[in-house]
């Protein structure tokens, strides 16, 4: 099916690039195909334009607003999603533990130590006491 290339010599008629799906019309006299000779291009029949084109025509104008519907809805999820995910990370920063793996707390802090004799003292009042 795909006997031609880009760059060749060819007779008249209408030739498909179906990696840019581009139609080349070639004049009368014959003609050489446009692009590099990596380009591949197929013979499309007359009759076969003519049928196909205004179908083409008709799909382009019933999916283009389509298209565009889909993108914009496409493009508020992405957003709402976003929101979403970075108020969830939030929440669960705001509610998750300060607990840092890698950090150790080895040695007692000043503070500690001193609200741990008050509270011992505190105990040992209460047990006199008694």
């Amino acid at each position: 099916m795909f006997r031609h290339t880009g760059g060749e010599l060819t007779k008249h008629g209408f030739y498909w690039n179906p990696r840019t799906w581009q139609v080349t019309l070639v004049e009368r006299q014959g003609g050489v195909l446009p692009g590099p000779a990596t380009e591949r291009y197929a013979r499309v029949p007359v009759l076969a334009m003519l049928i196909v084109a205004p179908i083409m025509g008709a799909a382009y104008v019933i999916f283009l607003p389509v298209i565009g519907f889909a993108m914009v809805l496409e493009f508020l999820g992405r957003h709402a999603f976003r929101g979403a995910k970075s108020g969830a990370m939030t929440m669960a920063a705001v509610v998750s533990p300060r607990w840092r793996p890698g950090e150790a707390y080895l040695a007692k802090d000043e503070k500690e130590e001193k609200g741990e004799k008050e509270e011992k003292s505190e105990e040992d009042g209460k047990k006199a006491e008694e």
